[in-house]
């Protein structure tokens, strides 16, 4: 009796215990909150970026143009030199020695023409009497011949000693910045020839040159782009966020190299500060296409799914659906959608490493897509060639 009574409490307890867990247990989980915003559509302008470095537009190594003794230099180093400023000066009495005796060869001759003149006019006076022959005569006149050419001879050599005089001075070729001084005064140099001395070098500093290489396919997209109009090239320094500095390019080799598919292109770009030194690193962008109408989407709203690039859009009811999405350049932070969505779809911009599987359910909170502000991106370098884009109304900024 008492056995049966026990067990018949044991059974009232479990069907208890059994009525108030199953409620609990089958209640479902509530659904992931996630931010959603349709694609900002705004317009934009397509860029081929590219590495590269600064060159003069002229670059000359100073070598005296005779050999001397170097009496002065006249100038400090780095300063900006105009064309003709006195740089060096060598020993000029060598030269003004050589000019004097030039000149006295000159009015030796000078002297020996006369007298040759003379004496054909008087051998010419005696022919009609008959008291001289004619080949006394020619005698003469080639005498006189002689006379005037070595006239011609000295008048030359005047000249050449009178240039002597004046490359004892040294002036600069271009204007430019110029290079320290690799002589002082006091040394003797050599000079005249491609292997004199050099004595210092000038490189000119405004405009400036930027040097990179494109592609075959830039280029074609280039010479395309001529044909309605220089295509815009903008430059930055490694150390620069923004594209402050435009130009335009002004030079494509002759050639594609055959190994690496590349070809030489240069940008001239205005340097009236002369900031830009020849040899400095820039990175350049290159004008593509027209502007146009983009999608964008955060970066980081958009997920990898194997090979694929997708983007989850959230439907009407809640549930959410991958799409596959071809990827354009970043825009101030945001990724261009080349293709895979519409304008009206509502993209998950936030909270996507909540969607566990496809045709889940989400609360989705409204949210806006907003560009990331310029000066809180890092400055990035790339391998030329690459892309990016900007949008359309900063053009006019230069950024």
């Amino acid at each position: 009796m008492r056995t049966a009574k026990i067990l018949a409490a044991s059974v009232l307890m479990t069907a208890a215990l059994y009525g108030c867990s199953g409620p609990s247990e089958a209640q479902a989980p509530p659904a992931p909150s996630v931010t959603v915003a349709v694609p900002l559509v705004q317009a934009v302008q397509d860029w081929d970026e590219f590495t590269g470095r600064f060159e003069a537009t002229q670059s000359v190594e100073v070598r005296a143009r005779v050999g001397g003794y170097v009496s002065g230099v006249h100038f400090r180093d780095g300063d900006y030199v105009r064309r003709g400023q006195l740089l060096f000066s060598l020993d000029p009495r060598p030269a003004q020695a050589a000019l004097a005796s030039a000149r006295a060869q000159l009015s030796q001759a000078q002297a020996q023409l006369a007298l040759a003149q003379s004496e054909l006019t008087r051998s010419e006076t005696l022919l009609a009497s008959q008291a001289v022959s004619q080949a006394e005569v020619d005698t003469r006149r080639g005498a006189l011949q002689t006379a005037q050419a070595a006239i011609a001879a000295a008048n030359a050599n005047v000249r050449a000693r009178q240039l002597d005089l004046e490359f004892t001075r040294v002036t600069a070729p271009i204007s430019g910045r110029v290079s320290d001084r690799r002589v002082d005064a006091g040394n003797l140099v050599a000079g005249g020839s491609s292997a004199a001395d050099v004595l210092t070098t000038v490189v000119s500093s405004a405009p400036i040159h930027f040097v990179f290489d494109g592609s075959e396919a830039v280029l074609l997209k280039y010479q395309r782009q001529v044909r309605r109009g220089a295509a815009p090239i903008q430059v930055r320094l490694q150390d620069e966020t923004g594209f402050t500095r435009s130009g335009t390019l002004d030079f494509t080799d002759n050639t594609v190299d055959t190994a690496s598919g590349v070809i030489r292109l240069r940008a001239v770009i205005p340097n009236p500060d002369g900031f830009l030194k020849p040899g400095m690193f820039g990175q350049a962008r290159l004008a593509g296409a027209g502007t146009y109408d983009a999608m964008l989407v955060p970066d980081a709203a958009v997920a990898t799914d194997q090979a694929r690039r997708i983007v989850y859009v959230v439907a009407a009811d809640g549930s959410v659906s991958p799409r596959p999405v071809q990827l354009g350049p970043v825009v101030d932070g945001l990724r261009i959608i080349r293709s895979g969505l519409q304008r009206t779809d509502r993209v998950i911009i936030a909270g996507v490493q909540r969607i566990q599987q496809p045709g889940m359910k989400v609360q989705a909170r409204n949210g806006q897509i907003r560009p990331v502000a310029r000066e809180a991106q890092v400055p990035v370098t790339q391998a030329a060639p690459a892309s990016s884009a900007t949008f359309a109304n900063s053009l006019s900024s230069g950024d």
